[in-house]
Protein backbone atom coordinates (compact mmCIF):
# COMPACT_ATOMS: atom_id res chain seq x y z
CA UNK A 1 0.00 0.00 0.00
CA UNK A 2 1.37 3.84 -0.29
CA UNK A 3 1.27 7.20 1.16
CA UNK A 4 1.12 10.84 -0.64
CA UNK A 5 3.33 12.99 -0.26
CA UNK A 6 3.16 16.47 -1.13
CA UNK A 7 6.02 19.42 -0.91
CA UNK A 8 5.14 22.98 -1.08
CA UNK A 9 6.83 26.39 -2.19
CA UNK A 10 10.52 26.47 -1.25
CA UNK A 11 10.80 22.59 -0.73
CA UNK A 12 9.23 21.80 -4.13
CA UNK A 13 11.47 24.06 -5.11
CA UNK A 14 14.37 22.42 -3.58
CA UNK A 15 13.73 19.00 -4.07
CA UNK A 16 12.23 19.05 -7.72
CA UNK A 17 8.98 17.65 -7.42
CA UNK A 18 5.81 18.44 -5.82
CA UNK A 19 4.72 15.09 -5.09
CA UNK A 20 5.74 11.44 -4.39
CA UNK A 21 4.28 7.96 -3.74
CA UNK A 22 5.87 5.78 -1.34
CA UNK A 23 4.96 2.46 -0.31
CA UNK A 24 3.50 2.44 3.44
CA UNK A 25 6.44 -0.46 4.61
CA UNK A 26 8.35 0.28 7.41
CA UNK A 27 6.91 4.13 7.92
CA UNK A 28 5.73 4.47 11.00
CA UNK A 29 5.54 8.68 11.26
CA UNK A 30 5.75 11.95 8.93
CA UNK A 31 9.55 12.19 9.48
CA UNK A 32 10.09 8.69 8.20
CA UNK A 33 7.98 9.57 4.57
CA UNK A 34 10.26 12.81 4.77
CA UNK A 35 13.22 10.54 5.09
CA UNK A 36 12.14 7.76 2.51
CA UNK A 37 10.93 10.44 -0.15
CA UNK A 38 13.27 13.39 0.29
CA UNK A 39 16.20 11.68 1.29
CA UNK A 40 17.66 14.92 2.78
CA UNK A 41 17.80 15.60 6.65
CA UNK A 42 14.41 17.48 7.41
CA UNK A 43 14.50 21.06 7.92
CA UNK A 44 14.43 22.91 11.07
CA UNK A 45 10.84 24.70 11.26
CA UNK A 46 9.11 22.89 8.64
CA UNK A 47 5.93 22.76 9.24
CA UNK A 48 3.90 18.94 8.52
CA UNK A 49 0.74 18.17 7.80
CA UNK A 50 -1.00 14.49 7.58
CA UNK A 51 -4.39 14.15 6.21
CA UNK A 52 -4.91 18.34 6.12
CA UNK A 53 -3.97 18.69 9.83
CA UNK A 54 -0.99 20.42 11.03
CA UNK A 55 0.84 17.64 13.22
CA UNK A 56 4.91 16.87 14.34
CA UNK A 57 7.19 15.30 12.72
CA UNK A 58 6.27 12.15 14.97
CA UNK A 59 3.04 12.00 14.03
CA UNK A 60 1.68 8.21 13.29
CA UNK A 61 0.96 7.82 9.47
CA UNK A 62 -1.24 4.91 7.76
CA UNK A 63 -1.93 3.29 4.61
CA UNK A 64 -3.47 5.98 2.49
CA UNK A 65 -2.89 8.76 4.44
CA UNK A 66 -1.57 11.81 2.45
CA UNK A 67 1.62 13.50 4.30
CA UNK A 68 2.46 17.34 3.23
CA UNK A 69 5.49 19.40 3.94
CA UNK A 70 5.44 23.32 4.04
CA UNK A 71 8.20 25.72 4.91
CA UNK A 72 8.17 27.90 7.75
CA UNK A 73 5.23 30.62 6.79
CA UNK A 74 6.60 34.19 7.41
CA UNK A 75 4.94 37.74 7.44
CA UNK A 76 4.33 40.34 4.44
CA UNK A 77 6.12 43.17 4.45
CA UNK A 78 4.27 46.82 5.36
Amino acid sequence: MSITVRFFASIREKLGKDQDIIESKGISCAADVWNRSAQIPLPVNTLVAVNMEYARPDQPVHDGDEVAFFPPVTGGAR
